[in-house]
């Protein structure tokens, strides 16, 4: 199954790859699904490609060929909030509506969780839903929306009750057109481009209740929370193909000759270390295993020392504006989500001392 879904993913790569580059560069959405990407991670679209290690592959394989980081983000971004929130949790009326026309292109989903000044934390965020007859009530803030400026449904998280003095929450489906509904443009970080962000403003936005997706009493937990360490595991992907194609654009900086290529080499070397973890640590996803914590920061050690090392190298070098790009992007993403990332280090280095010794 592993190497069909490869195949499959490959195939549409090289379609991509086919597509002139400036038609690429002009309409990057467009490219992406003319080629055949929309359904890649889909319920429905083939079994070969029904997995997170599709997605995972797809977005690796965008990064290796261009360094486009927020190409890669965007696409990853969209698949994943459509395999998970709607396909793992949505009604079957829900996904049978849904899943087609976002696998042709015709839809685009993004996920509203975090609210301004609050981030994502659940004791600290506002937007409430209240249910009334058949219908629900949504008001409140959310920023930081992942493709959101090209999204036509959110998928917004919302307080639904208190019990115990602890909020409750529900995930509703509210489309870009539902009156009282705002979107606002946050300022765009020109090297993620074309991945963009958004806030929404929702003045008693009215849904019906079918609307809501999931019949769990609270979606913080079931879809919020795990959410984050799925996203932050597919990431390891964009960044073991940024390495691959860092490295090699730093050999095209390099003059040729033994200690050059010696360092090269051991570059080459850690960042297929880097890649062999990430998809240890996205199968699991898939497999039902257990995360292995250590793979991402892994990844991530790997991934800040092969950077510095390139950064010291070109500082001397003729370095290209894709290249100084590319760098910005990935120190901009490095710094997402820093603070729970540093907590999850702690907590893996405070686990040594509970190991016995022999």
């Amino acid at each position: 199954m592993l190497q069909r879904t490869s195949e499959q993913v490959s195939q549409r790569i090289e379609r991509w790859r086919a597509i002139d580059p400036a038609q690429r560069s002009r309409e990057p959405f467009e490219a992406l699904g003319q080629a055949g990407l929309f359904d890649i991670g889909l319920p429905g679209g083939g079994a070969s490609l029904d997995s997170f290690a599709a997605i995972a592959q797809a977005e690796q394989a965008i990064v290796a060929a261009s360094g486009d980081l927020g190409l890669a983000t965007a696409f990853a971004g969209r698949q994943l909030i459509a395999r998970f929130f709607i396909g793992r949790f949505a009604s079957e009326a829900q996904r049978a509506d849904l899943l087609p026309r976002i696998a042709a292109g015709r839809c685009w989903a993004a996920v509203a969780i975090s609210e301004p000044g609050a981030g994502a934390h659940p004791k600290h965020l506002q937007t409430k839903a209240e249910r009334r007859g058949d219908d629900v009530v949504i008001n409140g803030r959310k920023a930081w929306i992942t493709n959101g400026p090209v999204a036509d449904i959110f998928l917004v998280l919302a307080i639904t009750g208190l019990e115990g003095g602890r909020k409750r929450y529900g995930l509703f489906v509210v489309p870009r057109d539902t009156p009282g509904l705002t979107r606002t443009p946050m300022p765009s970080l020109d090297v993620l481009k074309p991945a963009s962000h958004c806030e929404l403003t929702l003045e008693n936005c009215t849904v019906p209740a079918s609307a809501q997706i999931g019949d769990m009493l609270d979606a913080y937990p079931a879809m919020a929370l795990p959410f984050r360490d799925i996203e932050d595991t597919l990431g390891s992907a964009s960044t073991a193909g940024f390495l691959a194609w860092l490295v090699r654009a730093a050999a095209t900086h390099t003059e040729l000759n033994d200690d050059h290529a010696l360092r090269l080499g051991r570059l080459k070397g850690l960042a297929t270390l880097a890649a062999d973890s990430s998809r240890a640590a996205v199968a699991a996803l898939d497999d039902g295993t257990p995360p292995v914590p250590a793979r991402l920061i892994g990844v991530r050690a790997l991934a800040a020392g092969i950077v510095d090392d390139i950064r010291a190298h070109l500082a001397v070098a003729r370095a290209d504006e894709r290249v100084s790009r590319a760098l910005a992007a990935y120190n901009v993403l490095a710094n997402v989500a820093r603070e729970p990332r540093k907590q999850r280090q702690i907590s893996l280095g405070q686990s040594l001392w509970s190991e016995p010794q022999a």
